[in-house]
């Protein structure tokens, strides 16, 4: 019997990751299933998704604004127009369920399956409900979280902790340590730190990781750096003639880039947390200060209570990021306690379990 799903959600990584990885697992486990895809004109899951072999539909969506208010004008005609699109695309696909990710499109795609009585499931990755999600709650058939203690924001009974879907490629992928540095082009006589700021990048870390790079390789580090698109020509400036360094865009073999990494500089959105906690690195967090109700922060906090990774705010970056590190870099007790308390957090189920649960619900 053929099960046809929409997924829908986007806009970063941190959700379109995940998404990726549920699809697969109920292609898996129903060979002869249809997946469609729902997503923001725009925004970069128009590019992933396809190129993990999958079909998408972008609607005419923004999110809020909050660094720039003006920008925020012609919004309500966008959501008003996406409910339209949403409603058509439910009319013409006739899913059996409608799964949301998180993201600017899950609110009026999943919305109009429920308005037209068509069992839907959401995931909700960060310790911070957000606003589309907890609206979305009452009429869900089951809400699946990266974390527990989330009955403060979502109907208790419908609570199932999963964890966050990860890209099977982060733990499947066989590479020694030697060989993942020989794929960065770097030494196996130092320790390496990996930067990721996200899949948008991240200005803070940025601009304190090119204002103290130098002091990093002094103090015998090597680097693979992540930018992002907005900071790559600024990077490939900053690290000319300099040896010991990786830098790019976006690393699209990440598998390799955990395994050469001694330690990592990142920022806390929970698909960075669930890949962190799964590989077991000490982590240095940055979190991202504009996030909906700062859920990178508490993220974040979640693990640096229980000693399982450091944390300094966005806007003392530049100032203790660099030092951080390298102290961190000096102590091999440290780095050992974060290691074994980070792996307490891991989850390598999590799209079995989901694609379990939506299968079981639709099948009684």
């Amino acid at each position: 019997m053929t099960r046809k799903f929409i997924i829908a959600g986007g806009g970063t990584g941190g959700h379109i990751f995940p998404a990726i990885a549920i699809a697969q697992r109920l292609e898996k486990m129903l060979p002869a299933s249809d997946i469609l895809f729902v997503g923001a004109k725009g925004k970069m899951e128009m590019e992933k998704v396809p190129q993990a072999g999958y079909k998408i539909i972008g609607l005419d969506i923004a999110g809020f604004n909050r660094s720039a208010l003006w920008k925020n004008i012609g919004l309500p005609i966008k959501i008003l127009r996406s409910f339209f699109q949403s409603r058509s695309i439910i009319r013409k696909y006739k899913p059996d369920a409608v799964i949301g990710v998180g993201g600017y499109s899950t609110f009026p795609v999943l919305k109009a399956a429920q308005a037209a009585g068509i069992p839907t499931f959401i995931h909700e990755a960060n310790s911070y409900a957000g606003k589309s999600n907890k609206l979305l709650a009452k009429k869900a058939v089951k809400i699946f979280t990266g974390t527990d203690s989330m009955e403060k924001f979502f109907p208790a009974e419908k609570i199932i902790v999963t964890g966050n879907p990860v890209r099977s490629s982060i733990f499947s992928e066989v590479c020694t340590k030697d060989d993942a540095l020989k794929f960065f082009g770097l030494e196996n006589t130092k320790q390496t730190v990996l930067i990721i700021g996200g899949s948008l990048g991240a200005s803070s870390i940025n601009h304190a990781i090119a204002k103290g790079l130098d002091k990093l390789l002094d103090a015998n580090l090597q680097v693979i750096w992540q930018t992002g698109k907005l900071f790559k020509e600024e990077a490939f400036s900053v690290v000319r003639n300099k040896t010991g360094v990786w830098v790019g865009d976006f690393i699209t073999e990440m598998g390799k880039a955990y395994a050469a990494a001694d330690m990592v500089i990142s920022r806390s959105g929970a698909m960075s947390v669930a890949e962190i906690s799964l590989v077991g690195k000490p982590v240095v967090f940055i979190p991202y200060p504009y996030a909906a109700e700062d859920h990178q922060t508490v993220n974040a906090q979640h693990l640096v209570n229980r000693n399982a990774a450091l944390m300094i705010p966005n806007q003392e970056a530049s100032v203790r990021l660099i030092d951080t590190v390298i102290r961190l870099s000096n102590d091999k007790q440290l780095q050992d306690n974060l290691k074994t308390n980070i792996k307490h957090f891991a989850i390598q189920d999590a799209d079995v379990q989901v694609a379990n649960q939506i299968i079981e619900t639709l099948n009684k």
